[in-house]
């Protein structure tokens, strides 16, 4: 089967006829809708998961990090104590005390904030989608890297705003003027400094004061995406953006990957006055994340069982990261490049200039293995040679399996390209 239609996308997407419908949605679809672009890691994972597929392709976090008793005793200590609050609608802003462990834990690590700078969000992805329904109008230009995070290109798609793509750290400021110049301002630089997604890469200071220099100079926000950070397996850690500057930063943080993707819990930090501007955008959409999973999140942070389950959790992905290094060093042939994270979920892969890995990819499915096409997370449609590969969920036989048949995979198409 050829997945080329599938996954390889355009600038919009292409109405489905569905004959039986006696209304043409196309006519009546609001313009934000018509702008709006299928995931390509969705389509793919209804093919990857098949049980014969190895699949690289999802971000998902191990079951094995899931802390399933200490939940089914706190659960039980919520709906004893407090099911009447934690069963009802609740606040936009969210849980007060899951607000404050927040507040609390980021405090520890320096930065200034109280519960009021916490918003609760239905996951990192909504507190991306919230903050550009606030900020951005049809038209707008948003500062992104080459490769960059699909979720967050799908949000400023969706709001017809224009990701603009650099790929090094020299071409930011003459990005910024030449779009200034066109009347074309930025409204803020979107960035993922802790172990990317999906390159695995993460900024040292210089990189993120260099950014926070060009957002300063010509008056532009920074977003700074941290579902990752505490995933560190070695090397120094960096400072928060945000606490290198707590007015012009606004942080996204998440329990998706570090406890729970089930709960999907995550937060935005952000001055009070741009917080106030989120939960009038959030009750619109949401009225507020569910209340339940709060309530167990905020008892299991204040039970200092957040903090034990995380050191497992880092040792685990720490060795399935070493492992698949091993296995990509063992069996991938010459001219195929990948990056070494020190933390987070991802290897980011690079085959020689002038391959697809959509060919790749329609060659690997057949041998059994997934991948997702690093094209898809370049807003310009470059990365043809590139994939992300996945590390965190395969136990370390079927890592190591899947590596050699991409390896095979890859050995076939370079053969036949010669």
């Amino acid at each position: 089967m050829n997945f080329y239609l599938v996954l390889r996308y355009n600038s919009v997407i292409l109405p489905k006829i569905y004959p039986d419908m006696a209304v043409n949605i196309q006519n009546i679809l609001s313009l934000n809708a018509k702008n709006m672009r299928r995931s390509v890691i969705r389509d793919l994972l209804s093919v990857a998961n098949r049980p014969e597929v190895i699949s690289f392709a999802g971000g998902f976090p191990n079951p094995a990090t899931f802390p399933i008793e200490d939940l089914k005793i706190i659960m039980q200590e919520v709906l004893e104590t407090e099911a009447v609050s934690a069963l009802q609608y609740g606040a936009t802003e969210g849980n007060e005390k899951l607000r404050e462990q927040i507040a609390k834990r980021y405090t520890a690590k320096g930065l200034k904030i109280t519960k009021d700078n916490v918003l609760i969000t239905t996951s990192s992805q909504q507190a991306i989608d919230l903050t550009s329904k606030i900020f951005l109008n049809p038209g707008d230009t948003v500062i992104c890297g080459l490769p960059s995070y699909l979720g967050a290109l799908q949000a400023f798609w969706s709001y017809q705003a224009e990701p603009v793509g650099i790929k090094k750290d020299e071409e930011l400021e003459e990005t910024v003027k030449l779009l200034i110049a066109q009347d074309r301002k930025p409204k803020f630089i979107y960035t993922i400094p802790d172990f990317q997604n999906p390159s695995g890469v993460t900024m040292n200071i210089k990189q993120r004061e260099y950014v926070l220099e060009i957002a300063r100079k010509y008056d532009l926000l920074v977003l700074e995406d941290s579902p990752y950070r505490e995933l560190r397996f070695e090397g120094e850690e960096q400072p928060m953006m945000y606490s290198m500057d707590n007015e012009r930063v606004i942080l996204f943080g998440t329990f998706s990957k570090t406890f729970l993707p089930g709960f999907r819990i995550g937060w935005i930090i952000a001055p009070v006055e741009i917080i106030d501007r989120l939960v009038v955008a959030k009750q619109s959409t949401d009225l507020c994340t569910p209340v339940f999973d709060q309530a167990v999140a905020a008892k299991y942070l204040e039970k200092g069982l957040f903090e034990k389950n995380l050191g497992k959790t880092i040792e685990l992905y720490k060795n399935k990261r070493n492992h698949i290094l091993a296995c990509f060093e063992k069996y991938m042939p010459k001219g195929v490049e990948w990056t070494r994270p020190e933390g987070g979920l991802f290897l980011f892969v690079s085959l020689p200039e002038g391959y697809d890995t959509m060919d790749l990819f329609n060659v690997a499915i057949k041998e059994n293995v997934a991948f997702v096409i690093g094209e898809a997370f370049h807003c310009d449609g470059s990365g043809k040679n590139t994939m992300r590969i996945n590390f965190s969920f395969m136990n370390e036989e079927r890592t190591e399996e899947g590596v050699k048949r991409l390896a095979r995979a890859i050995e076939k198409m370079l053969n036949v390209s010669k």
